[in-house]
């Protein structure tokens, strides 16, 4: 009998088929746009297999994980998942796994590229040029190789970026819950991160210990002119708290792929700081990165329709006789 899989993300239908062609039969159901709780609901019900939503719209509280008795796998193809209360598909027995490192490449690209747009002055001389200006004085920059900056999560994003500093030259500090092992980089305390470095840039998953984990407080301990950047999800920064040490001008600038609230509303007044560097959460959207999500979750689930264990589960659960066999 086919496998049913219902696909929440912004893929065909036919995409979803293509990548079994020839070796599973599967049963693919693809969810309207705009979001509808009733039709998630419905659909994810029957559904053996689930390919969660990328951008966030679709989510997946407790409520609807309860009805998911035929549910094995909730597939994110992306780092993040925020969205799915994972912890309650844990008691379901349902692994939830994401696609760890697919993007790391991408994002630790953005991430040079926006300490360089913020110690360059980049994209504010652009503006300048294009308004009219030659704003050459303003423009006196520092060396990327001559900076200390301290990575806050030293994982398949985090490894991949110190070894893009360490190529500039620069001295690179971290700190992570775990020990890593990366030649020329110094592990430090959070405390001492943020009292040393001149750019302190984000790389962590959000959960309930790291929302809010660059606080006001957090922001207060870091140099005065020092630089942010948050590649990570939005409300690991206290968005407000941020806003308050740029205007107080204790912080230098800031790089920000993502928010508190995306969009960002129109009015936030981080629109109309000169010295913040923006995208719209766009840090890991490759043509590259894009086609290694699609091959993620088709190997993920080819494995548990082959009967095995899939991998990158984040919330422990182990299929075990649930398997297809």
């Amino acid at each position: 009998m086919p496998a049913r899989i219902v696909c929440l993300s912004p893929y065909s239908k036919k995409q979803v088929e293509d990548l079994f062609a020839g070796r599973h039969s599967v049963g693919v159901v693809t969810v309207p746009d705009p979001p509808a709780p009733d039709d998630v609901l419905r659909e994810c019900t029957l559904a053996e297999l689930v390919i969660a939503d990328k951008r966030h719209k679709h989510r997946m509280p407790r409520e609807v994980l309860e009805q998911m008795r035929r549910c094995l796998l909730i597939q994110m193809p992306a780092v993040g998942y925020d969205i799915i209360d994972h912890r309650a598909a844990a008691e379901f027995g349902i692994a939830v796994a994401n696609a760890a490192g697919y993007n790391r490449d991408a994002v630790a690209d953005w991430t040079v590229m926006a300490i360089l747009n913020l110690v360059r002055r980049g994209s504010w001389g652009d503006r300048g040029m294009r308004d009219g200006g030659w704003p050459k004085p303003e423009m006196l920059g520092h060396e990327l190789g001559a900076l200390t900056i301290g990575i806050v999560g030293l994982g398949n994003v985090g490894s991949a970026l110190a070894t893009r500093l360490l190529a500039f030259g620069s001295r690179v500090l971290y700190t992570d819950i775990v020990e890593r092992s990366f030649a020329g980089v110094e592990r430090v305390p959070f405390e001492d991160l943020l009292q040393r470095a001149d750019v302190v840039t984000v790389h962590v998953p959000l959960d309930n210990e790291t929302h809010h984990m660059i606080d006001a407080g957090a922001l207060t301990r870091m140099r005065k002119g020092a630089l942010l950047v948050n590649a990570s999800r939005g409300p690991v920064v206290d968005e407000k708290a941020l806003i308050a040490a740029l205007e107080s001008g204790h912080l230098g600038g800031a790089g920000l792929d993502v928010f508190e609230q995306e969009p960002t509303p129109a009015d936030n007044p981080l629109r109309r700081m000169a010295n913040v560097f923006f995208s719209p959460h766009v840090g890991g959207f490759t043509s590259e990165s894009e086609a290694r999500a699609l091959d993620v979750v088709r190997d993920n689930l080819t494995r548990v329709l082959d009967g095995e264990e899939p991998s990158n589960v984040v919330n422990g659960v182990r299929l075990g006789a649930r398997l297809r066999r």
